[in-house]
């Protein structure tokens, strides 16, 4: 991914998305009538990955057209919320998505082996972002199997989620929701740039994305930030963390290296346990 204003965790999947809808490059402002795209304008600007899901805010995949046109229309029609506390879970038809106690615990995944000579640096950089949300709760377990490596696609049925490359420069890496469905359970990366990002460390890239596969929204989606805003699909879990490893810096962020914070690890044992 490419290290700009508009994405440092993942692009926005157009610029008619960052600029009148998720406002993910500037301050938001009021978008009038006329600045608000079509849906058809939306749907031919939005960046559509390898594996033909459509990528939103920043770094999150949503499957069909279908679940686009719902994404557009939760965006133009919600308005902000104006909730006083959170680390933010997301939300599917009003529940907490989350994983099962008895699946937190065995949250298993392999790591392709087509990332060739930057493989080893993945299997790294994965260990060590698994690493820091299970330091913070018990009740969560990331399990490499690393058998599954040579195989390692959505369609191997032994790991719950793949993490495979990508030559994109959309992002660095993108990840995926509890809810999503199986045929979509990947992390994609491109590990050039997961090795060239600056202050913020491969570690830390990974630990944000395996924060979405735990359930967590971007912090930046609430009202607090000022800009950004995604959607209401959400609740808070913990006070508004500015400095949140699910906060992107260019979002009215405060953190410059993407570090998770004691906030986010209250986040998690409110929505795990400890």
């Amino acid at each position: 991914m490419q290290r700009s204003r508009l994405g440092q965790l993942a692009l926005a999947s157009a610029a008619v998305l960052a600029a009148t809808l998720t406002s993910v490059a500037a301050p938001a402002t009021a978008a009038t009538d006329s600045e608000i795209p079509t849906f058809s304008e939306f749907h031919s600007q939005t960046f559509k990955d390898v594996d033909n899901q459509y990528i939103v805010n920043g770094d999150e995949p949503v499957a069909t057209t279908s679940d686009l046109k719902t994404f557009y229309e939760s965006m133009v029609g919600s308005p902000k919320k104006t909730m006083d506390n959170g680390l933010v879970v997301n939300t599917v038809s009003g529940r907490d998505d989350k994983w099962s106690a008895t699946q937190a615990m065995n949250l298993t995944y392999c790591v392709s082996t087509k990332f060739g000579s930057q493989y080893a640096n993945v299997v790294n950089a994965m260990a060590a972002g698994a690493g820091q949300w299970e330091a913070a709760s018990s009740k969560v377990n990331f399990t490499y199997l690393s058998a599954n490596d040579a195989n390692c696609t959505t369609r191997n049925n032994a790991v719950l989620f793949s993490v495979e490359p990508t030559s994109t420069t959309q992002y660095i890496a993108r990840a995926f929701f509890p809810s999503t469905a199986d045929r979509s359970r990947n992390v994609l990366v491109n590990a050039t740039s997961l090795q060239n990002s600056g202050s913020w460390t491969p570690s830390n890239i990974l630990a944000h994305e395996l924060g979405h596969a735990l359930g967590f929204r971007h912090e930046h989606t609430r009202p607090e930030a000022g800009t950004c805003f995604e959607d209401n699909n959400w609740r808070p879990l913990t006070p508004y963390d500015s400095a949140s490893i699910m906060h992107y810096p260019q979002c009215n962020g405060t953190s410059s290296n993407l570090s998770m914070t004691a906030t986010d690890r209250q986040g998690i044992v409110a929505l795990y346990g400890a």
